[in-house]
């Protein structure tokens, strides 16, 4: 059995379809039309792909936190019983493209569970179909599971002790769009700008050609970025909680896993309006 626990290639993917040990998931969303996810997924879909709806299934609601909140453990894994995944489970999960919406995010909650066997398709649902893997609309219906686990808390950082993080010296890495980060937009928050001290890299620098870049290149970039820290000294950020865990992804790609994330984000941060912001590049 191959050890797939951060990237694997839709070849390999296609190889092993049909194994008992492996659950594919379907992370694709369309942050316009909330509906339109689980509908492409219906359409369409890798051959016995189970949907996971970002805002129903990867978020809670029901919480305060940002545009995302993270979701409960017992929620969480409800949702993995209804999916039919054990801990014993290989899973792959994919979105429409790059992995930021919101393949990374379904792959961090598992990962935060303590679930190793699981990797995010390098290249999604694009390079798939633009190889003529095979595609299905068949509905699974998988066999009801039970799966028990709490998330490792240490990896999640709330608003204020995201604050305290940073005010200690520690690195906070921003994924989000550099003229976001700036505070030159803000299409989906009410402030523009960026938590004080915070550092941009943008999750598209991740990136070349659609694809994740070598994990070589990848350590060498993370490496100047935490300039002599240890991965766990590193905090990601987004809007949401989402994209950024694309740098997660990255990070255990390039060998260097170990970072946590502000759940919150940059919306999580603005909820305490009394929160200072900053803009210009950081």
């Amino acid at each position: 059995m191959t050890n797939w626990t951060a990237l694997v290639s839709a070849e390999e993917l296609a190889n092993a379809l049909g194994d008992d040990d492996l659950v594919v998931l379907d992370a694709r969303v369309v942050l316009a039309d909330r509906t339109a996810g689980e509908a492409n997924w219906r359409a369409g879909h890798i051959p016995g792909a189970r949907h996971a709806d970002l805002d129903r299934d990867l978020s809670d609601h029901r919480k305060t936190g940002g545009r995302h909140p993270w979701p409960d453990a017992e929620d969480f894994t409800a949702a993995l019983g209804r999916w039919g995944i054990t801990q014993a489970h290989r899973v792959v999960v994919y979105d429409a493209g790059d992995g930021a919406l919101a393949a990374a995010r379904a792959w961090f909650l598992l990962r935060a569970l303590g679930h190793e066997q699981v990797a995010v398709l390098d290249g999604g649902w694009s390079r798939w179909t633009a190889l003529g893997l095979p595609v299905d609309d068949q509905v699974p219906t998988p066999a009801a599971t039970v799966y028990e686990a709490l998330f490792e808390r240490g990896l999640l950082l709330d608003a204020e002790q995201a604050a305290l993080h940073v005010e200690a010296g520690g690195l906070l890495v921003d994924a989000r769009a550099r003229e976001r980060f700036r505070g030159e937009i803000e299409p989906l928050d009410r402030v523009a700008g960026h938590v004080p001290g915070a550092l941009n890299r943008p999750y598209v620098d991740n990136l070349r050609d659609g694809r994740f870049k070598p994990r070589e290149e990848l350590a060498a970039e993370f490496t100047a970025l935490l300039d002599g820290r240890a991965p766990l000294q590193a905090v990601v950020m987004c809007g949401s909680g989402v994209t950024a865990c694309h740098h997660l992804l990255a990070m255990a790609h390039a060998g260097l896993p170990g970072a946590r994330l502000f759940t919150g984000s940059w919306s999580g941060w603005l909820e305490d309006p009394s929160r200072p912001v900053a803009t210009g590049e950081g």
